[in-house]
């Protein structure tokens, strides 16, 4: 088959679309390298198209999906008006490209949009806006949602994803990747007061084997893409020096952030996409941290 990944030069989208390759499909990527890193791509053997999406952007390929990955993901992003206007400029684009193929489009959003309501958080609760980032996503799946009953059409919330190929979005890097950085330094990881903020943790390669099952998703919609499971960040640490054979002691210190855009707690309700999509994380925490480790020591180390 054939794919088109959008923002696949990124961390996701590079570890989608080595996977799709590895399974013999032929894969194009396509990434303005805003964002981006080339070097996440030194095993990729198929074609780069340097390229903004959130422009004009044609492609004479027959493509059998999309997965639109590509986005400006910082939630911290100075430049509020153009994060949306590139976001939903860049889904507009890719929902014309896959009708034009008949073409499945599998695209990212995210859990942010649910802001701080109630855990474990469901697709249809009311959401909440706390960042331009979560807003740009929630536009996405309205748009998305007009198209349910004509074409194939999967989005993905994609919870606090961790794992291979990340570090060079620097500081929007996941807290596991900052606090083994810390760890490995000798120096004690630092946590908001007083680490009790719990997220669910979902590694890359669950995420990955979530967005191609969504290519054989029952039924078009969106999902939660989560191990259903939220740990706090004093565990995180508490695996971390487990996993690294350290005793390094947090360091408290007051969070920097307004509460009113802040998440202090996600956890996914799992239910549809296990219904749905037949997607159930296959790492826990330990063993996500255990494996991402082992891959930084061999590649990045």
């Amino acid at each position: 088959m054939k794919f088109l990944v959008t923002g696949g030069a990124g961390f996701i989208g590079s570890n989608l679309a080595l996977e799709l390759e590895k399974q013999g499909n032929e894969v194009i990527i396509v990434d303005n390298l805003f964002s981006g890193d080339e070097r996440n791509l030194k095993d990729f053997k198929g074609k780069f198209i340097h390229a903004d999406i959130s422009k004009d952007f044609e492609i004479d390929e027959k493509l059998d999906a999309i997965f639109h990955i590509a986005a400006i993901t910082d939630p911290r992003f100075e430049d509020s008006e153009r994060l949306v206007s590139e976001n939903v400029d860049g889904f507009k684009n890719m929902l014309e490209l896959a009708k034009k193929n008949n073409a499945k489009l599998i695209y990212a959003s995210t859990a942010n949009l649910y802001g701080n309501g109630k855990t474990p958080m469901e697709e249809d609760q009311p959401k909440e806006i706390i960042t331009e980032y979560g807003k740009s996503k929630l536009i996405m799946d309205e748009m998305a949602s007009h198209h349910l009953d004509n074409m194939h059409i999967v989005g993905l919330r994609y919870f606090n994803v961790f794992g291979p190929r990340e570090s060079h979005k620097g500081r929007p890097a996941s807290m596991i990747y900052h606090l083994r950085k810390q760890i490995l330094e000798s120096k004690n990881p630092k946590l908001f007061k007083m680490g009790e903020q719990e997220r669910d943790h979902i590694y890359v390669k669950d995420v990955v084997k979530a967005s191609i099952l969504a290519l054989s998703a029952k039924k078009s919609g969106v999902y939660n893409v989560g191990t259903g499971i939220s740990s706090n960040f004093n565990e995180v640490v508490k695996t971390l020096n487990e996993v690294l054979g350290t005793d390094l002691k947090i360091e408290y210190f007051d969070s920097p952030y307004d509460i009113k855009t802040y998440q202090i707690d996600t956890q996914a309700d799992t239910t549809r996409a296990e219904k749905f999509l037949g997607f159930k994380a296959e790492y826990d925490l330990k063993q996500g941290i255990k494996d991402y480790h082992e891959w930084l020591n061999k590649n990045e180390s």
